[in-house]
């Protein structure tokens, strides 16, 4: 009897050993759960929008020239949220003809790659079509902005169900930002898809060899905030996503000209993270199926020499074309990027 309440008085006092050991673990986890929410808030609040100087990195004459002919007109598909989104056609004519959907870059929108279309689709290499993503184009719900990080992919896979011909050969391709979403699409859920891809100076990741700084100056990343919106969603708190986190410097010139309404000057966090591919890029870039590159020599965002050294190890199965003296839009309508892009969907 002696013995049994010796026990008990051991596990008493074992017991009053550990509560105290439990709140300290407590207040701890509670006072770092702190310290990192107030460094995250801190981050995106010490940052905010500016207005910027209103001349970029990028020569924007190529993208606002004379256009040669009517454009194709914007046609409404409606993707699964109910939305209506919008899309240019062009047809090559051939009834076997592979479907090539190529997205827009940065800032911009379809408008701006309505010659590049018609070219393809005019050699009968494939038929074209030309997606305004979510928030940009002539009159988006909300500019610059979407509903939730992969909302893009969504989107693409809603577009391709509506427009591809069944057994279609599908190529997924973009310039720029558009590129970088294209990569990301061939690592996502709906990568099966892509039986090709092609590229125009594609944006790979802000740690890519590739990138120049601020983009040649075209891009500001509002990065602190980036940094904080990142550490919230670490833990799967979204609510702030809808906050800016990238403007683009646009020249004044093409502000006050008549597309100038339809530039989309400043990305959220949700749409700028949904526009490129992932943080582990070269795992996005080892899923492409065959894929041809394509940039010019003289491209002020990003280093087109190193573009095969970095892709090349993580995928052997790219095609590399560097156009010498083309800027990194004036590689658009080139006619030698035309050449190219036909020449490699026809030896698929």
């Amino acid at each position: 009897m002696c013995w049994s309440r010796r026990r008990v008085g051991s596990h008493r006092r074992s017991g009053g050993r550990r509560g105290p050991v439990i709140a300290a673990i407590v207040k701890f986890a509670a006072i770092s759960v702190g310290i990192y929410f107030a460094i995250a808030l801190g981050l995106i609040a010490s940052q905010r929008p500016v207005k910027l100087a209103g001349e970029g990195g990028l020569d924007f004459s190529p993208l606002t020239g004379d256009e040669t002919g009517e454009p194709a007109e914007l046609q409404p598909y409606t993707a699964r949220d109910g939305s209506q989104l919008h899309f240019r056609s062009y047809a090559s004519g051939r009834d076997d003809a592979p479907l090539l959907v190529f997205i827009h870059g940065s800032g911009w929108h379809s408008l701006g790659y309505d010659g590049l279309a018609r070219t393809i689709a005019a050699s009968g290499a494939a038929d074209v079509v030309l997606p305004d993503l979510r928030g940009h184009g002539p009159n988006p719900r909300r500019r610059g902005d979407i509903d939730y990080i992969g909302q893009f992919e969504d989107d693409l896979a809603d577009l391709i169900g509506i427009v591809r011909k069944p057994g279609q050969t599908l190529m997924i391709g973009g310039h720029s930002s558009g590129g970088g979403l294209a990569i990301r699409f061939c690592g996502g859920a709906y990568g099966d898809m892509a039986e090709g891809a092609v590229l125009l100076a594609p944006y790979l990741h802000y740690k890519a060899p590739t990138v120049r700084p601020n983009s040649g100056g075209w891009a500001h990343p509002l990065t602190r905030r980036i940094i904080g919106l990142t550490m919230l969603n670490t833990i799967r708190i979204t609510a702030l996503n809808f906050l800016s986190a990238i403007q683009f410097a646009f020249p004044q010139s093409v502000l006050d000209g008549p597309q100038g309404g339809t530039a989309t000057k400043a990305y959220s966090f949700r749409l700028n993270t949904s526009y490129a591919p992932r943080n582990d890029y070269k795992a996005d870039i080892a899923a492409m199926p065959r894929f041809l590159l394509v940039a010019g020599s003289d491209d002020e965002a990003f280093v087109a020499s190193e573009y095969e050294p970095v892709m090349s190890a993580a995928n052997p199965k790219g095609n590399y074309e560097i156009i010498e003296g083309l800027s990194h839009l004036e590689v658009i309508d080139a006619p030698q990027a035309a050449s190219a892009i036909s020449g490699f969907i026809e030896g698929l």
